[in-house]
């Protein structure tokens, strides 16, 4: 299983990350979103040098050229809430792909929230034998909502290649999709790896909860 980690090499994703991680500059939540979504942009553009590419002859007012345009079928997946402004920064990257949404949230078992389940209960999504399936959600944390994501989505198909997309992730994390998604046909992006999980189940030092940041927070 291979792991791109865009925070070992220098690229404007470090300005992007080194933003939305700063306390002050996620009171604007319209920044925080629009970075998120930056980075999705540019984690689909790296993956679609991933692809396969077919030759297609496009007529123009004064000839013909030829170009050499992606051949698989993508399905962009997210996971609510906090998904959204990542998804839709790959969308704008592959505007032709299909969607599939899987709403997933945490439950915690004790007072002490210590304890941590994952509840899925909504899928919407296409076909996906075949497909090439990108699942894009902001924090690899435990694991546990993106197994539990794919799963429901593998209900509807098998897909030929699957990306793991995130903004950050945990050596935890990315344990557990080594163990739960296929070695062979798995591929796993990052913003950064970073140090592992706090008593509650949060990434440290994160940026803390981004759906709470992107959409101001829950009950």
């Amino acid at each position: 299983m291979e792991i791109i980690n865009f925070s070992e090499q220098n690229s404007i994703i470090n300005q992007y990350l080194a933003e939305i991680r700063d306390k002050e500059y996620q009171k604007n939540r319209l920044l925080f979103r629009n970075n998120v979504l930056r980075i999705g942009e540019f984690e689909a553009f790296e993956i679609s040098k991933t692809l396969h590419y077919e030759t297609k002859e496009v007529v123009t007012p004064l000839g013909l050229s030829k170009v050499n345009v992606p051949s698989d079928k993508i399905v962009l997946a997210t996971i609510f809430r906090a998904g959204l402004p990542f998804h839709n920064g790959f969308l704008n990257i592959f505007d032709h792909a299909g969607n599939a949404f899987v709403s997933a949230y945490r439950e915690y078992k004790d007072e002490a929230h210590h304890e941590v389940g994952i509840h899925v209960e909504y899928l919407a999504t296409p076909e996906i034998t075949g497909k090439t399936l990108i699942i894009a959600d902001p924090m690899l944390a435990t694991g546990g909502s993106m197994e539990l994501g794919y799963k429901a989505i593998l209900t509807k198909g098998i897909p030929k290649h699957v990306h793991v997309a995130c903004v950050l992730a945990t050596p935890e994390g990315i344990s557990h999709i080594k163990k739960t998604f296929p070695d062979k046909n798995t591929t796993i992006w990052c913003g950064a790896i970073d140090e592992g999980l706090n008593e509650h189940k949060y990434i440290v030092p994160g940026f803390g909860d981004a759906g709470d940041l992107c959409y101001g927070e829950k009950i």
